[in-house]
């Protein structure tokens, strides 16, 4: 493993790098550059972490305007069964998770996770998943995708505001790591799962982060500064997301989960930020309304907890492409449901690949509730050439995937009916 050049990047920059690398090496050097971190430890009592594993909101920080801000620090690691499902080994995954949980505060300042099971998982029982789950197959949504699809086991998803606890965490779990944050690792992930290196993705999220990879193939130095996105804008609103409470399985016997896509995307960044103009831009990404209004500000910050979306600019959508350009925000608008968003994003830039792109992460009631906002968002129906049909012509699926996160107590191994 080859660490970057210490003195070429920035210090945030350094650390990012580090986390996308991953492994033993990354973290040594990680603890190196960071020194001792202040990181708050966790619980001894299970019952007092919430009942769903997807329930960040309450314990995330907040923007002036109060919209939730994600982790900095995101690593998504592919996971294969090396066995079929025991007792012993859904014991073992248990016990390993609940370490993370005494090492680690449940926040941005300590760690956040998920465990999340494909359709490839539960297609080993002989039962079927329950009516109250919808988890087809991840698919080609449309005649131009050709995505890999996710079909190993499962992903765990890391999140904090450390770049060196997502490191320690990724390492404890694998038996690379002894000592998580003052607490001793007595079982690992080892000998149940296998980590899939090779599909390992890595991300970071935050005002100004974007902006300090422009050494990368890609991202031109027009990259606004202040950005937290490569895009150049705000995102995840809270006014314009789905509730946490939205997205829950109520029924059945995996009430208090949800369900959860993954794309991978690359993103023609240098396209993007020199084709056209910050107007053109604001049309394409929100809505032409946006732009004649200037409703959104350099990098959206006049749009406060809500993306500006009102149902008179969303039935616009249709003479909008009419006349020229439709916003991919405006079209993905159409997928609400009584008129709230049915998902709710967390996803995050990345540069895996040595490549600018997003790793879109939707949790939702339904993969079909993902399927009726992507179809919008592409706005096949709609009369307007594809340079102009929102992003369409600046965002390329790479890989797809559809998982089950169940709620807390039924997270490691679950069987199709826990019952």
């Amino acid at each position: 493993m080859t660490l970057p050049d210490r003195s070429a990047l920035s210090r945030r920059d350094y650390l990012r790098t580090l986390v996308a690398i991953g492994g033993a090496t990354a973290l040594s050097a990680c603890v190196s550059e960071s020194g001792a971190v202040d990181v708050p430890t966790g619980t001894d009592d299970p019952e007092s972490l919430p009942a769903r594993q997807h329930a960040w909101n309450d314990v995330l920080s907040r923007d002036d305007d109060g919209n939730v801000q994600s982790p900095e620090h995101h690593v998504l690691l592919p996971l294969s069964l090396v066995d079929e499902p025991t007792d012993a080994a859904r014991a073992q995954v248990e016990d390993a998770l609940r370490t993370l949980e005494r090492a680690y505060e449940w926040s941005n300042e300590g760690l956040v996770f998920t465990i999340g099971y494909t359709p490839a998982y539960f297609d080993r029982f002989d039962d079927s998943l329950p009516e109250s789950v919808a988890l087809p197959e991840p698919a080609a949504l449309t005649a131009a995708e050709n995505p890999v699809f996710d079909e190993f086991d499962a992903v765990l998803h890391l999140a904090s505001d450390h770049s060196q606890v997502v490191l320690e965490a990724e390492e404890g779990l694998f038996g690379d790591h002894d000592d998580l944050n003052g607490i001793a690792v007595e079982t690992d992930l080892t000998g149940v799962f296998e980590r899939l290196e090779e599909q390992r993705r890595s991300g970071f999220v935050g005002a100004g982060l974007p902006a300090e990879h422009t050494d990368v193939s890609g991202v031109p130095d027009s990259v606004p500064e202040d950005a937290p996105f490569f895009m150049g804008f705000r995102s995840g609103f809270i006014d314009s997301q789905a509730t946490e409470d939205r997205v829950t399985i109520e029924d059945g016997p995996f009430a208090g989960a949800t369900t959860q896509h993954i794309e991978s995307l690359e993103t023609q960044l240098r396209t993007w930020l020199e084709q056209d103009s910050h107007p053109m831009r604001v049309r394409k990404l929100f809505s032409p309304e946006h732009a004649d209004e200037e409703l959104v500000g350099d990098v959206g910050e006049k749009l406060t907890t809500t993306n500006g979306l009102t149902d008179e600019r969303i039935d616009a959508t249709e003479a909008d492409a009419r006349d020229g350009v439709v916003g991919h925000a405006q079209k993905a608008a159409r997928g609400r449901i009584d008129g709230e968003p049915p998902l709710l994003r967390r996803d995050f830039n990345t540069v895996d690949g040595d490549r600018p792109g997003v790793h879109f992460l939707s949790l939702q009631h339904g993969i079909d509730e993902f399927v009726r906002v992507r179809e919008a968002m592409t706005g096949a129906d709609l009369d307007v050439g594809n340079a102009n049909n929102g992003i369409l012509s600046y965002i390329f699926v790479d890989r797809r995937g559809n998982y089950l996160l169940p709620p807390r107590s039924l997270r490691a191994l679950p069987p199709t009916n826990p019952q």
